[in-house]
């Protein structure tokens, strides 16, 4: 059996964030330790219970999240992951990451990532902001520095338009995260 690997599974505001619900659950029946850290956009949309229940660890949802102990909960992760896995990641997300802001408990972890670990990122937006070409630079930034990209796939869109933008099917997340993290069998 491989080593158990540690995913950091990042969800953001997205109309597509009800779908990390099932990737977090097939990635841990997969054998990952999967700890969710959800934006304060992502909880507009779902609540942090079924990742907590699911992961079977604390959810965290603000950089000032503290378990017990003195060690801030974001470095702890940081220094833990082997994976950074964002689905949904919205356009925002993908600004924020490529300019290495800091301002919440996902852009810190990041940001303080152990070098080692593997960044996969899985948009989902309209696909107007997906083609704008203030996206494409900061896609095309994020992958210099070595963050694959799952997706967007093409299909009808939230916003009532058709094209590239949506979330890659759960199922195909799963599959490249588990090969990305060395879990694939």
């Amino acid at each position: 059996m491989a080593e158990q690997k540690t995913i950091i599974l990042g969800v953001t505001g997205s109309i597509a964030a009800h779908k990390s619900v099932d990737v977090c659950s097939q990635l841990v029946k997969a054998g990952a330790e999967v700890h969710v850290v959800m934006t304060r956009d992502a909880q507009e949309f779902i609540t942090p219970l079924p990742f907590k229940t699911l992961s079977r660890n604390p959810v965290v949802t603000s950089l000032y999240d503290e378990e017990e102990g003195w060690r801030p909960t974001h470095i702890r992760l940081a220094d833990e992951a082997d994976l950074i896995l964002v689905a949904p990641a919205t356009a925002n997300t993908l600004a924020k990451l490529a300019q290495g802001q800091a301002d919440d408990a996902l852009g810190c972890i990041a940001l303080a990532a152990n070098p080692a670990a593997k960044m996969l990122l899985a948009p989902a937006l309209n696909g107007k902001m997906w083609e704008h070409p203030a996206t494409q630079a900061n896609v095309a930034l994020l992958k210099d520095r070595g963050a694959q990209f799952i997706g967007p796939a093409a299909g009808d869109l939230a916003c009532g338009y058709e094209g590239l933008g949506r979330l890659t099917p759960v199922e195909e997340i799963v599959e490249t995260t588990l090969q990305v993290a060395g879990l694939a069998s």
